[in-house]
């Protein structure tokens, strides 16, 4: 639990209580009850201010697109650890559909230079990108993340000979398909699980903890197909929304790879299974 000294820094007053929270598995975080207000704190020991800046960068940005999410109220530094304080969400229930149309609605926000890329580095996983601006998508998806985590799982010998000869082949499968396919720099979630979305208490969808870039908007729906956390009802309403073009049973799977590349890296072999079935389907079907 946090100090009194540290909380007495925040920049609120009237604090009644602190209760920690579930913050996934990079915060510590809190909710905040003020004589005014709710609050959600995010803490990072022992990290600069700025750490927090590609979450908020990607919270203005849903902000501006008029995607319901939790809204920035203040971010620093305090007795050497990183902090973000941002609104709280009190939650409900509410429909799948409902939160189907909410993503199509967020893909319809484009980037503002017409680019692919972000301002700020995604840090959301154990491997940084710099989410440089390209002009096509296929530069940063490929050549930007599939290669760096291909190269990192070869380094931490997670990946050996065999796996890196299977990924070659399916990286020209995904070249060949990503150079015909004409994607737009939607605003992508960049972590669309099942932890990252909930309903307010009246069943109004909202998403949060966005690792946010500006991409296909196939890459946040093959992502959120790993885990099955979304149901039919989510897809149909998205398609109704935003219709996906031909051949995006193939593209997802590209996605989904990129998913579990990235849970192989930070949690180990477990995921490695679920990597090769995936790398198989492509090559199968290509």
């Amino acid at each position: 639990m946090l100090s009194n000294q540290w909380t007495e820094e925040l920049p609120i007053s009237g604090i009644k209580k602190f209760r920690t929270v579930s913050g996934g598995d990079v915060n510590d975080a809190y909710q905040v009850e003020t004589n005014e207000d709710t609050y959600f704190l995010l803490r990072q020991p022992k990290r600069s201010a700025d750490f927090y800046q590609g979450e908020i960068a990607g919270l203005k940005a849903f902000e501006e697109a008029n995607v319901t999410a939790p809204r920035v109220i203040a971010n620093g530094q305090i007795e050497g650890d990183a902090y973000l304080l941002i609104s709280f969400l009190n939650q409900g229930s509410g429909k799948q559909s409902d939160l189907g149309r909410l993503v199509a609605k967020m893909h319809q926000h484009y980037s503002p230079n017409g680019k692919f890329g972000f301002d700020q580095p995604s840090t959301g996983s154990d491997l940084t990108y710099d989410n440089a601006w390209c002009d096509t998508w296929r530069e940063l998806f490929v050549d930007q993340r599939m290669d760096a985590l291909a190269n990192e799982l070869l380094r931490k010998n997670l990946w050996h000979k065999k796996e890196e000869q299977q990924y070659q082949k399916v990286r020209q499968v995904m070249n060949e398909e990503l150079s015909q396919h004409q994607s737009k720099p939607s605003l992508l979630h960049g972590d669309l699980w099942g932890g990252n979305h909930m309903f307010l208490q009246d069943g109004s969808p909202a998403l949060f903890d966005p690792d946010a870039l500006y991409g296909d908007r196939e890459f946040d729906l093959g992502v959120s197909l790993v885990f099955n956390a979304f149901n039919d009802n989510f897809y149909q309403a998205y398609q109704e929304v935003y219709p996906l073009d031909a051949g995006y049973e193939q593209r997802l799977k590209f996605y989904s790879l990129y998913l579990l590349m990235v849970h192989v890296n930070k949690f180990g072999s477990i995921y490695e299974g679920g990597v090769q079935r995936t790398m198989n389907d492509i090559l199968s079907h290509s």
